[in-house]
């Protein structure tokens, strides 16, 4: 079980043999290449809850207090939102040492600048004074809802007053449970979108 534990993409070192693949993505008029590797999350294509979220943020109103993408995997979400917005520097984070060092790649191969990427267990490296206009997240189902819940409630610690979380979940990997959990947080939780069973939740700091 620790050996396949170990293959999982929320592990810091995966030791599945490398397999990289480049995939192609094109959304609200942006185009961007990114370098997968067997060991982190959807390597085969940008996971269709990740793409869900990226379609529903294109529009979004928060404060211009910077992002932060929690659980980036090689970068997705984090690499968007830095080129939709190049105004905002993206801090883009996650314990997969694999994935953090192929969204590292994949910045220099799209030439995003803006952009901070470092190891951190949830928010534990993110430092304590640096507040955010917007965290984004597809959290990763499969380390536990333990871990899901911190990145969800934790946020608030590090959001702006009028900040904003969005987060993809699955309805039926916990998403009426993540909506309460917001709810109670943060006093709002709004579903900003729906798609073949993924939601899209919205809470702001009041």
């Amino acid at each position: 079980m620790a050996k396949d534990k170990n293959q999982m993409y929320f592990a810091t070192n995966p030791e599945a043999a490398h397999d990289e693949h480049i995939i192609d993505y094109h959304v609200n008029d942006i185009d961007l290449k990114f370098t997968t590797d067997a060991g982190v999350f959807s390597k085969m294509r940008v996971d269709y809850g990740s793409g869900v979220l990226i379609k529903a943020i294109a529009g979004l109103q928060f404060p211009k207090n910077n992002i932060l993408d929690v659980g980036t995997g090689y970068g997705p979400i984090g690499l968007f939102a830095a080129k939709f917005w190049p105004d905002q520097t993206v801090d883009m984070i996650d314990v997969n040492e694999r994935g953090l060092a192929l969204a590292k790649k994949n910045a220099t191969l799209n030439r995003i600048n803006n952009v901070n990427i470092y190891a951190s267990d949830v928010y534990e490296s993110v430092e304590a004074d640096k507040k955010f206009g917007l965290i984004l997240t597809n959290p990763p189902i499969r380390a536990g809802k333990k871990v899901v819940s911190e990145i969800l409630a934790g946020a608030t610690n590090h959001l702006v007053t009028g900040g904003v979380l969005v987060v993809v979940i699955q309805k039926k990997q916990g998403e009426p449970s993540a909506r309460k959990l917001m709810k109670e947080t943060y006093g709002n939780c709004e579903i900003l979108g729906r798609d073949k069973g993924y939601y899209i939740l919205k809470s702001v700091k009041k």
